[in-house]
């Protein structure tokens, strides 16, 4: 729903006014109704704000509570904010607004800790103590709503993108030797702490991090839920799980309608975003928003799905938007999207769901997606052959990673490899630790609390933010999460992936989006870099700062340029585009 960046110091010094200010023009698009800086000691907080809830000025931000003694600066929403506050005037707490963001301090101040615990929503924020000196900084448990660290041992700044921490200038860009490995190896999955760069970090998701006053910091995991079978529920049938999944993607679906203004849904002709329409008109939404994008074809690979979101916009009578982008608006497109990205993101879905947020934020502010199913219930091609796995961390490296370490050696120059295969260390600690019963549910767990984070609902926040656009993600509710990580995985495979929720979907949604092939969001001008793609990806790599750059090894780029459609990645990829991009991004963002 917004933007937020501040600075906390721990020598005495006040925080850069300038810097803060820099920030924030930064993150206007993020928030493009008003903006709010407050200073008070050590610390220095801001603001852009989007409205969404309690659209009066009472509700703006940095919000500071002078009778408690504390300001906070607030980006998401937390959907059961009514509940909260009625639960905390009975505590005796007097409220000066109308919205969320108010409940969180007084949540805070009222339980700690533990008031995370208690809020259904996505968040990122900063509480500054009056009184203590601390700064509290905390992130929802699928960090959803993003939140960047560039840390010194005198200070350290946040923001809700990593460009704006860069605007606010004194950031070591040097590469991140780590985390490049993570970017070609995990298919573009950089998880946290780390990103591409060594003077930017990220909170992880489900932590609170509580900062004393000389700097000392203390870190809270609050969530991972087991992805382990519950005894008391080993009777269950397949209708029994169906049931349950379904009623609890029908709450989830409900609890993000919470707003002032319209909420629309993007789209696709899916099962999954299917599915939220449906359940929105069976809550009795009548008009409702939707809308979807297509492309060109490239090389007889069709650009849209709109036979399926076309089918489903009729059944329902939403008020339905088609958007088809002819080639050269994409090319047009390209810069804006990689300004807007936080991190070098290799999908193609990035420009996509960027110029699909262009048109709806025209007409809504906010929109429900479909985002996590597939890392949820299994829908991904390469969780059935893990059920037999003797070796879960070569056979999932195997389907998914974009190369291996020993291929990257005759891609990468030796002076930015790593000695160990990083990529296999991190998934393999992820992978073979205790909670998960099969190898099955080990991999959900993985997508779901590390590759999710850092690849689509990353995207998603970067391409709509970037317009003023707010997406809820249902199907990551954390009561659904919970329920689905019980789910014996036989379930989920069914039916070539997500059985359970295909037959929830039966209920609710007609069978052509169920039974079919599965779809993505198709870009295929970039999966076959050709034509004027090849060329701005050619002239990036080719260009003096990448060269003196000298990531990757000449004989391998020639290789690339001469025939891109021969080098796929296992995840059907385009290795020209992966590396493309990143000196792409790293050029739009003066790394």
């Amino acid at each position: 729903m917004c933007g937020i960046c501040g600075e906390v110091r721990f020598d005495g010094a006040q925080p850069s006014t300038l810097a803060q200010t820099r920030m924030m023009e930064a993150l206007a698009p993020r928030g493009p109704d008003g903006s709010g800086l407050v200073m008070h000691g050590n610390a220095a907080l801001a603001h852009r704000r989007l409205k969404i809830i309690d659209l009066t000025e009472k509700a703006r931000q940095p919000m500071v509570d002078a009778e408690l003694g504390m300001t906070i600066a607030f980006n998401g929403c937390i959907y059961n904010y009514p509940e909260l506050r009625q639960e905390l005037e009975q505590k005796g707490y007097r409220f000066f607004s109308h919205g969320d963001t108010e409940v969180i301090l007084k949540a805070w101040h009222a339980w700690g800790k533990e008031c995370v615990n208690r809020f259904h929503g996505m968040f990122a924020f900063v509480i500054h103590e009056r009184d203590t000196g601390r700064a509290v900084m905390a992130r929802d448990r699928f960090g959803i709503k993003p939140l960047y660290l560039a840390e010194t041992p005198h200070s350290v700044r946040f923001a809700s993108s990593l460009p704006a921490l860069l605007k606010g200038g004194e950031v070591d860009t040097s590469i991140d030797r780590h985390a490049l490995h993570h970017y070609l190896s995990f298919h573009a999955v950089v998880p946290p702490p780390r990103t591409i760069i060594n003077g930017v970090r990220k909170l992880p998701p489900a932590t609170i991090r509580v900062i004393e006053p000389d700097g000392r910091k203390t870190d809270t995991v609050y969530w991972s839920p087991p992805h382990e079978r519950d005894p008391s529920m080993s009777g269950l049938s397949s209708q029994d799980w169906r049931d349950l999944v379904l009623d609890s993607l029908r709450t989830a679906v409900k609890r993000r309608m919470v707003a002032d203004v319209p909420v629309g849904v993007l789209l696709s002709g899916g099962v999954d975003s299917s599915m939220i329409v449906g359940l929105l008109a069976e809550q009795g939404q009548h008009g409702l928003m939707t809308f979807s994008v297509g492309f060109e074809e490239a090389n007889g690979e069709k650009g849209d799905e709109f036979v399926y979101s076309d089918l489903i916009a009729k059944h329902f009578e939403t008020d339905h938007h088609k958007i088809f982008v002819p080639s050269e608006r994409l090319m047009e497109a390209l810069p804006g999207v990689f300004a807007a990205m936080s991190e070098p993101m290799v999908s193609y879905d990035n420009v996509g769901f960027y110029l699909l947020s262009q048109e709806v934020s025209k007409h809504i502010k906010v929109v429900q997606s479909g985002q996590g199913a597939d890392e949820v219930f299994g829908g991904y091609h390469w969780y059935p052959p893990l059920a037999a796995s003797n070796d879960v961390v070569g056979d999932y490296a195997r389907v998914f990673f974009d190369r291996s370490h020993e291929t990257m050696s005759r891609h990468v120059n030796p002076d930015w490899l790593v000695d160990e295969d990083a990529s296999r260390q991190l998934v393999a600690e992820h992978l073979l630790r205790g909670g998960a019963d099969t190898p099955v549910d080990a991999a959900l767990r993985l997508d779901s609390q590390v590759m999710l984070v850092d690849d689509p609902v990353k995207r998603v926040d970067n391409m709509t933010m970037a317009w003023g656009l707010e997406a809820r993600v249902p199907f990551l509710d954390h009561e659904l999460v919970e329920l689905a990580a019980k789910v014996p995985p036989e379930e989920k495979l069914r039916d070539n992936g997500k059985g359970v929720l295909k037959d929830a979907a039966r209920l609710v949604v007609p069978h052509e989006v169920i039974d079919r092939k599965k779809g993505y969001f198709p870009v295929p001008q970039l999966k076959y870099v050709d034509g004027p793609y090849l060329d701005m990806v050619r002239d990036a790599l080719t260009s003096r700062v990448a060269r003196e750059r000298g990531i990757f090894r000449e004989d391998y780029l020639e290789t690339l340029f001469a025939n891109p459609s021969d080098h796929i990645t296992p995840l059907q990829g385009s290795e020209l585009w992966q590396v493309g991009l990143l000196e792409l991004w790293m050029q739009t963002h003066g790394v």
